[in-house]
């Protein structure tokens, strides 16, 4: 979702924000993936979609090189995701946080002011009943394009789980 989208739009689609810790490694990777599940689903218009950080240090810039290369590899554009946080004060317009580890998890659940809030975090292997007992999808940034690689394929799986959980109340416009 992009900031400048009407009000009235986005509260009628179901919004959906990825947050990892800089937003540029795993997060713009859910982004990207969910996006082009919804764009092949024909469910674009239902979805308002963002991507986040719970920290400050990358805001503004690109994802990282081999977030764009991994995504890239795998038939994705992730060349115009450009890095910012996430702001406590987006939750009551938010219907889904999903953090990568459980340290995000944490920071955004603290940052929650409601425990309705609170509930809108979850996990993204959460979704995915086989990834699930692993709990965190590893950071990448530290490690080589083959662990991206790896990175990205779980991603895929997980935000697939979390989309055909999402399509039947999409399709029947129950958000």
């Amino acid at each position: 979702m992009t900031r400048a989208e009407p009000a009235g739009e986005a509260a009628q689609r179901f919004r959906v924000s990825f947050v990892c810790t800089g937003n540029i490694c795993r997060s713009p990777m859910a982004e990207v993936v969910l996006r082009s599940l919804a764009e092949r689903a024909g469910l674009e218009g239902c979805l308002a979609i963002e991507s986040a950080a719970t920290g400050d240090w990358h805001v503004g810039e690109q994802a990282d090189q081999r977030t764009i290369d991994a995504l890239a590899r795998a038939g994705y554009d992730g060349s115009k995701h450009r890095a910012r946080q996430f702001d406590p004060d987006d939750f009551p317009d938010i219907d889904l946080v999903v953090a990568f580890d459980r340290g995000q998890s944490r920071v955004l659940r603290n940052w929650a002011r409601t425990t309705y809030d609170e509930h809108k975090v979850r996990l993204l292997l959460e979704f995915d009943p086989e990834l699930s007992p692993l709990q965190d999808v590893p950071d990448p940034y530290y490690s080589d394009d083959a662990t991206f690689d790896q990175v990205l394929g779980m991603i895929e799986r997980s935000t697939s789980a979390l989309f055909r959980q999402l399509a039947p109340a999409l399709r029947q416009g129950l958000r």
